[in-house]
Formats: C-alpha cells, sequence, structure tokens
C-alpha cells in the first residue's frame, strides 16, 4: 500500500490502515514537509536515515536550514495499537492546511500528508 485518504478524528488522530501499522510499531516520527505537508516516518527510519542526515558539518548552512525545517514542531509519539491512530498536534495541521481530510502517499522509507483537495 502506498496510497490512502482519511479524515481526521476530532481530537486530530489519524487512523493508520491496518495494512501498514507493523511498519510504525517502534513510534511515529512526524515533522513539517519541504513545502506546506507533513513527513511521517516510522521511528526506525528516522533514526537511522534522517537523524544521520542531520548530522552534517556545524557550519554548514544548508544541514541548519533542514535541522530548523524538520525540527521546528517536530513530534514523537507512539502508534495507538489497539486502533491504529497517532495524533497530530494542532501547529502542524496547521502549517500543512489541514483540517479533516487528508492524503497520505508514500515517498520512499516516509510518508508524505497533505490537505485533500
Amino acid at each position: 500500500m502506498d496510497y490512502f485518504e482519511r479524515r481526521l478524528d476530532d481530537k486530530r488522530r489519524l487512523t493508520i490502515p491496518a495494512e501498514l501499522r507493523a511498519e510504525f510499531a517502534q513510534g511515529v516520527v512526524i515533522t513539517r514537509g519541504f513545502r506546506n505537508y507533513l513527513h511521517l516516518y516510522p521511528k526506525q527510519v528516522w533514526d537511522e536515515q534522517v537523524e544521520p542526515q542531520l548530522k552534517g558539518s556545524i557550519l554548514d548552512e544548508q544541514v541548519a536550514d533542514l535541522n530548523v525545517k524538520f525540527r521546528t514542531g517536530k513530534t514523537e509519539a507512539e502508534l495507538d495499537l489497539k486502533q491504529g491512530r497517532v495524533s497530530f498536534e494542532q501547529q502542524l495541521l496547521e502549517y500543512a492546511n489541514i483540517t479533516k481530510e487528508v492524503v497520505a502517499v508514500r515517498a520512499g522509507a516516509y510518508w508524505r500528508i497533505m490537505a485533500k483537495a
């Protein structure tokens, strides 16, 4: 599965499809995306692939900009394994212009979460 659509519930929670829940069993990291959308990472992907890329030279402006982009509003959470839900912070939803309906598309090892047009 590389695509799904869902509605956030009244508590800003997204239900992950059952076939994808194992992917997020170790936790979830949610960050701002490159533009007005969000990134949803399995915790293992964040730790093994993203964090090493954010540890470049202290004087590298591009690395600094990426750190600011991905760490502003970054949240880590456990997936509610019983119902497969993850909560989104309001500030992240506002950044991505998400109100209720979302589209999720796999972008390699992570997911892009966008407002449904």
